[in-house]
Formats: structure tokens, sequence, C-alpha cells
């Protein structure tokens, strides 16, 4: 499938940034502001059923190739969070970014009962700027925006995957190319077993205190630094879990 691209920034490094479920590209504005700054060129897909891209039959399957069709292979530096972390993950072999973050991953997706399919539909549905904002008190008066927007205009079949993928472990065998797994704090899909796994096989994983699953928007200073860092090669590699303060000094270029 042919998805909608956001292209922005002329810089010789290229940055992919992937969304989550019921968002669009316009959830990276701020993210995608501050890479630019840095010397990237981003690339940011709508997801099939999200934004501008069609819509069609939704699998975590079918997201990943979609994201090899349409994404270059070997870019510098690829995100994906929650639903967009679990595409990047399944597709990470063939694109084969020189480093990837996977933003509290929806990669244990729990099993959902089938009578609540449609209830992120109607989440989306009765959602208003001030409703939003109430639930999310961190976020800046843009990401609000953007989040009104993806609402808007995603595919309400495309939330039901995550009834339909409850239950499956999609946690990666190893880690393809050097690879940070970002947790919200607490992370209501990768729990400490799962961390674990994935510290074991080749992972680096951080915590991001007090943030919920949107962490690049409740705390975009935390999430830029323990990126970053990751992808200068300065984070140190250990066995224990690190956690970053947003205090913490961003790399400077």
């Amino acid at each position: 499938m042919r998805l909608h691209l956001h292209e922005a920034g002329d810089g010789d490094r290229v940055a992919l940034l992937i969304h989550g479920v019921m968002s669009d590209h316009g959830t990276w504005h701020a993210v995608e502001a501050e890479l630019i700054t840095r010397g990237f060129r981003v690339i940011a897909p709508d997801l099939r059923g999200h934004g501008l891209s069609p819509r069609g039959d939704y699998t975590p399957e079918f997201f990943a190739a979609d994201l090899v069709e349409n994404l270059p292979t070997g870019a510098d530096l690829a995100i994906g969070h929650s639903l967009g972390g679990l595409a990047l993950a399944l597709a990470v072999e063939q694109l084969r970014p020189v480093r990837a973050v996977y933003s509290d991953p929806a990669l244990l997706l729990p099993v959902v009962p089938r009578e609540l399919r449609g209830v992120l539909a109607r989440v989306a549905d009765e959602a208003t700027a001030e409703t939003i904002r109430a639930g999310n008190p961190r976020w800046s008066d843009a990401d609000i925006a953007a989040e009104v927007a993806g609402f808007a205009l995603f595919d309400r079949a495309a939330a039901d995957v995550l009834v339909e993928a409850g239950g499956r472990d999609f946690m990666p065998e190893r880690a393809v190319v050097p690879s940070l797994v970002q947790l919200a704090d607490p992370s209501s899909l990768i729990n400490a077993a799962a961390a674990d796994r994935l510290r074991a096989r080749g992972f680096q994983v951080e915590t991001i205190p007090a943030t919920g699953h949107c962490i690049h928007r409740d705390d975009l200073s935390a999430f830029l630094t323990s990126t970053l860092n990751f992808n200068a090669g300065h984070t140190a590699k250990s066995a224990t879990e690190v956690r970053i303060d947003s205090d913490t000094p961003s790399i400077q270029h």
C-alpha cells in the first residue's frame, strides 16, 4: 500500500518517525523540529488507516509491510511509538536503520475482551481538546491540536488491530541493529520481566520517569535526551535499567 509520507528538513542524515494508533505524523511535530535543527531530514509516514493514508485490512504484519514498501533502507535513525514501535520491530530486518528507538512499543498486547471492540473508536469520537487536555496536562497546545487532528482522520476499524492481536507475543528474538527501548513509568505494555527479556536479547532499556505512554509528549526534553544520547553512542550499555531525568543535559551539535 502506498502511504502518505510527510517529509521535512534537508539535512545529511535521515530519521524515520512512526506514530502510534489513532495518531498520524503530526504527533511528531516537536520531535521533528528538534531533529531538523540537528541536521536530520525527517520522513514520517501516516500508517494505513491513519492520517492521509489509504484504508485497508489491519494487522501488525500489514503495518510492517507498508513500512518496508514505502520507507528507505539504511536510515540513520528510526523511531517507532506504540503500534509504530511494533511495526518497526517487524520491519527492522529489512529497513536496517543504523539505530532504532522503540518508544513504549506494543510488543506484548494484552488480551482484550471482544466486547470491548470499538472502545478506542468511541474514545476518539467523544474526545475534545478540553478532555484531551484534562487527561494529558503536560502536553502542549500543539500536541493537543495534533491529537484532535489525528482522531478526526483515522479509520475507526484500525483500532481493532489491538483487539485482534491481543495475547500475541511480538518480542523480537534479537536486536537486529543497535536498539533502545524507552519505557513509560510505569509501562502498561512492557513489564519488568519483558524488559529483562529484551536486555538479554541485546536491547538497551531505559525508563523515562513520570511519563505516560506518549513519552515524547509528556516529557519532550527527557525523550530527546534519551534518544540523542543513544543515537550518539554516549549512553552506557549495562545490565541494569537506566532512568533518564528531564534535567539531564542533551547532546549539543
